[in-house]
């Protein structure tokens, strides 16, 4: 078998010293080349001190969510999401659901960014018709396409099967068995696979209850409190100091919180 640029553009083999013995190729010659181009090339190093030579998030800076109202979703459209999702993680004795936990906007906001469009995926195909299950969703629809079509054919459907009920009208015995039967993809939906849209809501929704709150979701952290997730606090030294004790402050977020400063 021939090795890429083992010969010339007229044939001929070539004869450098890489070529004819690539195993010689020593960690100690490696860095010397590097040094070598880097010379050359004019660059220079510094020592950092005291500062970093960087601000923070001037790659991808995060903006806050602001609740109140729906970018993506119609009012019907986050009707319906709110329900599903209220289902997925309800609200009980533990704490506030995903729909109190702010679920809904959360998965509004990611609609409207590089999520809702797959922008920073490869979308060309081919799609597989049997995907295994670690290649993933095997779609060209992006997420704003499954949502848009897929909760029109749900709502489409259950009006059809439930005497002309909406899925926010159904009971919620009724709703969990037919989110029960989107799962297994037992339930035909006009034009749609109703596991698909099952899975993206469904994966959208525990998203969107263990996000950071300023993602618009786990709203006043109460998907972290569940969990006893401690957030995002600067340093743990005070709890390493104390192992086997229950960690007793509560979670900060990235935005913090009104006890920050609290050790």
């Amino acid at each position: 078998m021939a090795h890429l640029g083992s010969h010339s553009p007229d044939g001929k083999p070539l004869t450098s010293a890489a070529t004819r013995h690539p195993r010689h190729i020593t960690r100690r010659s490696l860095l010397a080349s590097a040094a070598l181009l880097i010379t050359t090339g004019g660059a220079s190093a510094r020592v950092v001190t005291k500062v970093l030579p960087w601000d923070p998030n001037e790659a991808y800076p995060v903006v806050p969510v602001k609740p109140g109202g729906y970018l993506f979703f119609t009012s019907e459209e986050a009707a319906i999401v709110d329900a599903v999702v209220d289902r997925l993680i309800p609200t009980d004795d533990l704490g506030p659901g995903a729909k109190d936990a702010g679920v809904t906007t959360f998965i509004d906001r990611q609609l409207t960014g590089p999520y809702g469009g797959h922008d920073w995926l490869y979308m060309q195909g081919p799609f597989s018709a049997s995907p295994l299950p670690t290649q993933g969703l095997q779609s060209p629809l992006v997420p704003r396409q499954q949502y848009r079509l897929g909760l029109a054919a749900l709502e489409a459907y259950c009006k059809t099967s439930f005497g002309g009920r909406g899925f926010v009208q159904l009971t919620v015995d009724e709703q969990e068995r037919l989110l029960t039967a989107m799962e297994k993809g037992e339930v035909v939906l006009p034009n749609f696979s109703s596991k698909m849209l099952f899975s993206a809501i469904h994966s959208n929704t525990l998203e969107g209850f263990f996000a950071d709150p300023i993602y618009g979701g786990n709203r006043d952290m109460a998907g972290w409190k569940l969990i006893g997730f401690p957030g995002v606090r600067y340093d743990y030294r005070d709890v390493m100091e104390k192992p086997n004790q229950t960690y007793q402050l509560p979670p900060v977020a990235m935005q913090g919180r009104p006890a920050w400063g609290e050790h």
